[in-house]
């Protein structure tokens, strides 16, 4: 079990499940001098206010007792006060790109931690950093209504706003009028943007637009996907997603503020 010489909060990943302490109906980061269960690699993580911490993956799952449990990430919003659910965001983004990390792409050697966001490698003397990857996602409106989709990868009957992730040598923008031409079968020209979320599922980050002109078309006209009213949605993305905030920000009916994450 590795051994600190001050107490600090441990973030603990068994592949995507976070370590959760039990405190009389409520759940908690562990916060203790010596990781609560073995682990020989972890490393510090800077939060915001520099609340000490650190990360680490595990190598066996923890069984539920009257004092622990692992919850999955996304799972770990219903769990956690906002604040900390975004910062075991951040804890699990640098255990995944850890966990994935651990030569050098250039020549093969091993990788040591230079930075608390940074590898260096010691034979080639190039220093890396963690990949994130951009997705874009838009919300297109017609009149009252906004424009949804049910992707392959969703479940059941849920539907969401038109995504996809960045490709080399793109702008954003382009990103959004080729995912949506992509999805749909539609061409949108006004693109303004509403704002962006880390995405730690595993390494993202997402980046929201809407359509910002008026869409002239008849349902007939789509590829895919179907024009909902605010009386009559399907069932939607989860309160964590900021394709819900930007689906909310709609149904409020679009206020000049837009809602923060």
């Amino acid at each position: 079990m590795e051994k600190q010489n001050k107490a600090c909060y441990w973030f603990l990943f068994f592949q995507d499940k976070l370590l959760l302490k039990k405190n009389n109906g409520s759940y908690q980061i562990p916060y203790q001098e010596n990781a609560p269960f073995g682990t020989d690699n972890s490393f510090e993580v800077v939060l915001d206010s520099s609340l000490p911490a650190r990360a680490a993956s595990l190598s066996y799952e923890i069984t539920e007792d009257e004092q622990w449990i692992m919850i999955g990430l996304r799972a770990s919003w219903n769990y956690l006060p906002l604040d900390w659910y975004k910062r075991a965001g951040k804890a699990h983004q640098l255990v995944h790109w850890d966990r994935n990390s651990r030569f050098c792409p250039a020549c093969g050697k091993p990788l040591a931690w230079h930075t608390v966001i940074s590898k260096y490698c010691d034979s080639c003397h190039q220093e890396f950093y963690p990949v994130i990857s951009p997705a874009m996602i838009v919300l297109i409106r017609r009149g009252e209504e906004v424009l949804l989709v049910h992707a392959r990868n969703f479940r059941g009957s849920f539907h969401g706003l038109v995504a996809g992730f960045l490709e080399v040598g793109e702008t954003l923008e382009q990103c959004v009028r080729r995912e949506v031409m992509e999805e749909t079968g539609l061409t949108i020209k006004n693109i303004t943007y509403f704002g962006s979320q880390p995405w730690p599922y595993p390494s993202g980050i997402m980046i929201g637009f809407f359509e910002s002109g008026t869409i002239k078309l008849q349902d007939d006209e789509l590829s895919a996907g179907s024009f909902f009213s605010k009386e009559n949605l399907p069932e939607l993305p989860a309160k964590l997603s900021i394709a819900r905030r930007m689906i909310d920000w709609w149904i409020a009916g679009e206020p000049a503020e837009k809602p923060a994450f």
